[in-house]
């Protein structure tokens, strides 16, 4: 992740959730100059996201611990791989534990499920995009196993780009009311972000091809109704297919010719990968 301070901040407030004031069972039961080794083990085939976080969480708790990873995030991995080792004191091994494989298996579901995506549309050229339906203080995280899976980021926040989704329309009074609007505001506060307007219908997309905007969102539109819109467009604008994006779905809205199609099952509904902790005694 090319942040490391923000990666580092985050694991920080996970671990002091997580072990609070102290891990008491394990400050209780194990003695202080125990040490262990340890192996993370893939129980699902997959693509391994979050190496370096899991790095980044031991280091945070005890600089001792010796930590090293047999493959590279945005690996594929089968059922029984060893995809990294462990060694240091067991006290803080075990108080790492949970946090180390809680991020390592969500961000690997994350690249997994993405992968899967990608895969299903490689024989066109549409991009998978992932939405802002992450895991509220993980977003960092979430994202950057999106693009380990192979997919692209959409906007990482409100402050990133304008989207003009059907409630703004409403509120404005209309696509081209709201366009208007932002381009006014844009030219007042010297913005330059692009824009992008949400349409949900035929009519509603011919409006939106004739104003000064960046992308278009064709919302829950069937796969007719897209295919018209990509020839209609004529390439005029990129074309981001939304709503009712599934694994069964998605090819299918691919090869209706749109440039992105984007899916908030990417982060939402994600499935972590299984992958457990082995600790051994090393003498």
């Amino acid at each position: 992740m090319e942040n490391r301070q923000l990666m580092r901040d985050i694991i920080a407030r996970v671990l002091a959730e997580d072990i609070g004031t102290g891990y008491i069972t394990t400050l209780a039961t194990v003695p202080v100059n125990k040490r262990l080794n340890g192996r993370f083990l893939a129980k699902a085939d997959g693509v391994i996201a979050g190496l370096d976080v899991v790095r980044e969480t031991f280091a945070a708790l005890d600089e001792r611990v010796q930590f090293t990873p047999l493959v590279a995030d945005g690996t594929a991995v089968a059922t029984g791989d060893i995809v990294a080792t462990l060694h240091g004191p067991a006290q803080s091994l075990l108080s790492g534990e949970r946090v180390a494989l809680n991020l390592l298996q969500r961000s690997s579901g994350i690249a997994t499920l993405t992968r899967r995506y990608v895969d299903a549309v490689a024989h066109t050229s549409a991009i998978i995009l992932d939405t802002r339906k992450t895991a509220p203080g993980l977003r960092p995280f979430d994202k950057w196993a999106v693009r380990l899976g192979g997919g692209q980021n959409h906007r990482y926040g409100l402050r990133d780009m304008v989207l003009i989704k059907e409630n703004h329309v409403v509120a404005a009074g209309g696509i081209t009311p709201a366009v208007q609007r932002v381009r006014v505001w844009q030219a007042t506060n010297g913005s330059s972000q692009p824009v992008e307007v949400e349409v949900t219908n035929l009519t509603e997309f011919a409006e939106a091809l004739a104003l000064p905007i960046d992308r278009i969102m064709l919302d829950n539109m069937s796969l007719v109704e897209m295919r018209e819109a990509v020839q209609f467009g004529n390439g005029r604008l990129p074309l981001e297919a939304s709503g009712n994006v599934n694994l069964s779905t998605v090819a299918s809205i691919a090869e209706t010719g749109v440039d992105y199609i984007s899916s908030g099952a990417l982060t939402h509904s994600v499935t972590a990968l299984d992958i457990s902790l082995l600790l051994q005694d090393p003498s």
